[in-house]
């Protein structure tokens, strides 16, 4: 039986996404874990694997398609012994999303109901933890069939497994390699779940939160000039979990000064001895991460079950790329030199604008840096990266006149904004963190010891 390709959710929050470049062509045979496609997430361009094997039967999203549904087929793949004429009619008469670029008819499904997720938010829009797995469903049956690759049935029929007592993790829930070996593992084919009984029908939906003004509707009726710049995938994602992000969790804001004096002296003697370019914001990621460590209070997310306090701290770094900002994540930042530490960034970073992040580098994180300093900026306010309880802001390190004893006097200052969700950081708890941070970037000898 020909097996349908789904557009995977390659993150926690995507519902479409773009086929950017087919790797395989029809009528290339196809092993499980070949590379068949290339895919444009709201975060990054990902290679999609083959879970079956096979010959790639027919192509149903051209390369360039945008747009495309989370779930809609995008390619069949035949298997040993099956032609062309296997394959029937898609599921649903895809056509392509308004505004979307690519052939005219490329097999685009229609966009599924959007689920809820977590709202992400932030000066810089990391992903929030991935929801709960539905449950596996169990292996698809036709009569007495069941839906297997046909690797897995010569596996289940040497090891005289029964296939249709084994829950399939493929698509359509067709039972894979894994699904056998799991089986194997466990001494004997489990019986396939039951299916849940339907949910109630849901309560009335409460009434749609009011929107602002059109724009667009505006400065026509005005007869504005204009000129409209598509919105990207990570644009929308980064506007709709501001928005969230806002609306949802009750921000406040900590400022101090600090005098980086010293550490702009010990940084220009590092890298005078070391030959290489350590940044003051890689003293600020060092220092964050040491003061997480120190002051564990403050390396915690909000969970109606109970505040989170995470065992390893892994600090989101804002970049800013043509599509928007992502946080590529420092991980166990604490426990890295300021060398190792600005390699990694300087690594991330690159990544990060050509679009080349895997999810793991920029999925999670337990408190995000987001820094303008570089641009003049002297303060802002950052919103809070959920699930994140809190998101430092830096602004430009500026000579300031400051008091100090009895007389005034000349230093460089840098102005740090912390913002925190108040249902698992309180003022006091901020304030502290705050204050063990600053004496960290203004005695910068000590993240060293």
């Amino acid at each position: 039986m020909p097996i349908e390709i789904l557009m995977p959710a390659l993150s926690p929050t995507m519902t479409e996404g773009k086929l950017s470049k087919w790797v395989k062509k029809e009528g290339d045979a196809v092993k499980s874990g070949d590379v068949i496609a290339e895919i444009e997430t709201d975060k990054a361009t990902m290679e999609v694997e083959a879970v079956d094997e096979g010959t790639l039967g027919k192509i149903l999203v051209a390369e360039g398609s945008e747009g495309v549904a989370v779930n809609t087929p995008i390619a069949v793949i035949l298997e040993e012994g099956e032609d062309a004429s296997a394959i029937g009619t898609p599921k649903a008469a895809p056509t392509p999303r308004e505004g979307a670029s690519g052939p005219a008819d490329a097999a685009v499904a229609p966009k599924p109901g959007e689920t809820a997720t977590g709202p992400v938010g932030g000066a810089s829009p990391s992903l929030p933890q991935a929801a709960e797995p539905a449950a596996r469903p169990a292996a698809q049956t036709s009569g007495d069939r069941v839906f297997a690759s046909p690797l897995a049935r010569r596996m289940a029929e040497q090891s005289g497994l029964d296939l249709s007592g084994i829950a399939g993790s493929g698509p359509n829930g067709r039972v894979v390699k894994a699904d056998i070996e799991a089986a194997l593992k466990g001494g004997a084919a489990k019986p396939a779940p039951k299916a849940a009984a339907p949910a109630a029908a849901p309560a009335a939906a409460p009434a749609a939160a009011p929107k602002g003004i059109d724009a667009k509707v505006l400065a026509d009726k005005l007869g504005m000039k204009y000129q409209v710049l598509p919105n990207t995938g990570m644009r929308k994602t980064i506007a709709k979990r501001l928005t969230e992000a806002w609306q949802t969790i009750p921000h406040f804001g900590l400022t101090v000064d600090v005098e980086i004096d010293r550490l702009l002296a010990l940084r220009s003697e590092l890298n005078e001895r070391s030959g290489e370019k350590i940044s003051v914001n890689d003293f600020v990621v060092k220092a964050v991460a040491v003061a997480l460590r120190r002051f564990p209070a403050a390396n915690v997310s909000w969970h109606e079950d109970g505040i989170l306090q995470y065992e390893d701290v892994d600090v989101s770094v804002a970049v800013a790329t043509d599509g928007g900002l992502i946080t590529p994540i420092v991980k166990r930042a604490d426990q890295k030199g300021l060398s190792t530490l600005s390699a990694e960034v300087k690594e991330l970073a690159r990544k990060a604008k050509d679009g080349k992040l895997k999810p793991e580098e920029f999925q999670g994180g337990t408190f995000s840096v987001s820094n303008l300093g570089m641009f003049g900026i002297k303060g802002f306010t950052s919103i809070i990266n959920p699930p994140q309880a809190c998101i430092l802001s830096v602004g430009a390190g500026e000579k300031r006149p400051v008091v100090k004893g009895d007389a005034l006097a000349i230093a460089t200052v840098m102005t740090l904004t912390l913002t925190v969700d108040h249902r698992a950081v309180d003022g006091a708890v901020g304030a502290q963190y705050l204050k063990l941070l600053k004496g960290l970037l203004e005695d910068p000898i000590t993240l060293m010891l």
